[in-house]
């Protein structure tokens, strides 16, 4: 592109910029191809002026859509703009991309950039050897503290938490408090509340920063401060943690250590992240289909779904099986092939949603061994009643259509029965893996499945068999 094209080719841009985002505040697709169509002619002044205006989590989105084979040539167009935030915004998928094509020292210069939470999310993906020469880089404080974190196990408090925080005292006044938040430049600014400790350095109590600006400065922190607070043990799962922000409505949270000393502390932010994958995981569990992230490799994916159909593979022929004990009802009665699995189907749509609402209140805890037999007593009332409705529709409908009184009761009662089999296998199957655990989400579908199947087959076929139904009736 000539120099007299330059001037014109940024307005064309400025003008596009206005129009980056959908009502839904999406990339548009005619913006991302601009920008790659810009990379791929060699104009990184105009793909540099397309992308400067977004905001990190728009940039972190635009490599997302952008294909994988020109990521490369994008983040060498607008390299000055992929600083901390837009990594931090990134899938993780695209971000390991990216980190793969850059040098350990510029690994570290992003992650010296952002809190540690951050950083141990960008680091922890690394390979050991690629961890160990980025941590090398690092500033020895940055290292000592992102190197304590991945000390922790995945998903726990301790990874998830940040250290920068602000904690003071319960001797001091709210003068002192404000003096020393005032005259430390390097105190992080990005806080709620301030943290009370006492001298062992154990949280007893937080003071929002509210309360600080509208009290005198001669009060004592300790009589401004709320002692009532959720402190959150360092190695507590990151889902247990998510309910206790959802249950006390918090915005911060201590962390301690298993001496009950204050070492970090838990933002809401972050929360809104962890509640979003623990729900889109449950889901996706329960389906087989991995982590379900389209910019997963494919290998890794095909890897996951076969895994899990190969496992459905022996529930599916145990199926058949019960099947191969009415091969004379079968060949007798050619209908009966069809219409077992409606039976079979609608026992396993029963209990998909019987499932569903009891992993969910498994996860949530709002499903514990103290109303355990309540939800059974509760499911099984729901599924005796759908049972019995859907049986007597499908019983009236096939009178109506073959004219078989026999098949018309043998068809009603085989809903009837997979239905009440299909809610209890719906919340026996998670609550049972629960109590030995196991993750409900992972596994239960496919107990769930077996018996719905089997019992579907089972019931339909020996009904048939034993009222006798045949073709000549």
């Amino acid at each position: 592109m000539s120099e007299t094209e330059l001037p014109e080719a940024r307005a064309d841009a400025e003008v596009e910029t206005e129009s980056q985002l959908d009502r839904d505040d999406r990339l548009r697709p005619e913006f991302v191809q601009a920008v790659l169509d810009a990379v791929e002619a060699g104009d990184t002044e105009t793909a540099r002026a397309l992308v400067e205006p977004l905001h990190p989590a728009d940039v972190a989105d635009l490599f997302e859509l952008t294909p994988h084979e020109e990521r490369a040539a994008l983040a060498h167009a607008v390299a000055d703009l992929l600083d901390a935030d837009v990594f931090a915004e990134m899938n993780d998928y695209v971000r390991e991309d990216l980190l793969d094509a850059l040098e350990p020292h510029e690994v570290a210069d992003i992650a010296s950039e952002l809190d540690t939470d951050d950083a141990v999310a960008i680091i922890e993906d690394l390979d050991a050897a690629e961890q160990r020469e980025v941590l090398r880089a690092l500033d020895p404080d940055d290292r000592a503290a992102i190197e304590e974190a991945l000390s922790y196990p995945e998903e726990s408090a301790g990874r998830l938490m940040q250290r920068e925080l602000i904690a003071v005292p319960e001797h001091w006044t709210v003068g002192d408090a404000i003096d020393y938040l005032r005259g430390h430049e390097e105190l992080t600014t990005d806080f709620w509340e301030i943290f009370v400790v006492d001298r062992r350095h154990h949280p007893v109590g937080t003071c929002a920063l509210s309360w600080i600006l509208r009290t005198p400065r001669e009060i004592a922190m300790a009589d401004v401060m709320k002692r009532e607070q959720t402190l959150i043990p360092v190695d507590m799962d990151q889902e247990e943690v998510a309910l206790r922000f959802q249950k006390y409505a918090l915005i911060s949270a201590a962390v301690v250590d298993d001496s009950g000393r204050l070492v970090g502390m838990i933002t809401v932010d972050d929360i809104v992240h962890i509640i979003q994958q623990e729900a889109g995981e449950d889901v996706l569990r329960l389906s087989g289909a991995g982590e379900g992230d389209i910019n997963e490799p494919i290998r890794f994916t095909v890897r996951t779904r076969l895994t899990w159909l190969l496992i459905n593979l022996p529930t599916a022929m145990l199926a058949a099986f019960v099947i191969s004990f009415f091969d004379g009802e079968i060949a007798a009665f050619a209908l009966l092939a069809s219409l077992m699995g409606v039976v079979s189907g609608m026992g396993g749509n029963a209990g998909t949603q019987t499932l569903a609402v009891v992993v969910r209140a498994i996860a949530t805890n709002q499903l514990t061994s103290s109303n355990t037999s309540r939800m059974i007593v509760r499911e099984f009332r729901i599924a005796a009643t759908n049972g019995v409705t859907l049986g007597l529709l499908i019983g009236i409908g096939s009178l109506i259509i073959w004219h078989r009184a026999d098949l018309a009761v043998v068809f009603g009662l085989a809903i009837l029965f997979n239905n009440l089999v299909a809610g209890l296998a719906g919340v026996l199957v998670p609550v049972t893996l629960d109590r030995f655990d196991i993750d409900p989400a992972v596994s239960s579908s496919v107990f769930v499945t077996m018996f719905t199947d089997s019992m579907g087959f089972l019931s339909f076929l020996g009904l048939a068999a034993l009222f006798g139904v045949h073709g000549t009736g």
